[in-house]
């Protein structure tokens, strides 16, 4: 009835900092595994980390065309995780007609 399953998903995460950027990606590794499989996770226990890509883009804003200008920065990364997935799978258990 429990099954430990070791597989691999890739996602990916876009912010103003690279740790948000990071976090943004290892926060969505759930919902990602969520809809690949129809089974109760108990437990998701990464393993390995790849980073595919990594890319960093700066924009300059100015006021009013000529003042003022600051850089805005955004972060996107890309990343395959492995992970160690406790689960319970739901098929294999006999639910009984209840009367």
């Amino acid at each position: 009835m429990k099954e430990n399953i070791t597989t691999t998903v890739t996602v990916s995460g876009k912010s103003d900092t690279k740790q948000k950027a990071f976090a943004a990606a290892l926060s969505s590794v759930q919902g990602a595994l969520l809809r690949e499989s129809k089974k109760v996770f108990l437990r998701i226990e990464p393993v390995d980390i790849k980073v595919i890509k990594a890319e960093e883009k700066i924009t300059t804003e100015k006021f009013l065309f000529f003042f003022l200008p600051r850089k805005k920065y955004l972060y996107s990364v890309t990343i395959d995780v492995t992970v160690n997935m406790t689960t319970v799978d739901t098929d294999k258990i006999d639910f009984k007609l209840m009367p």
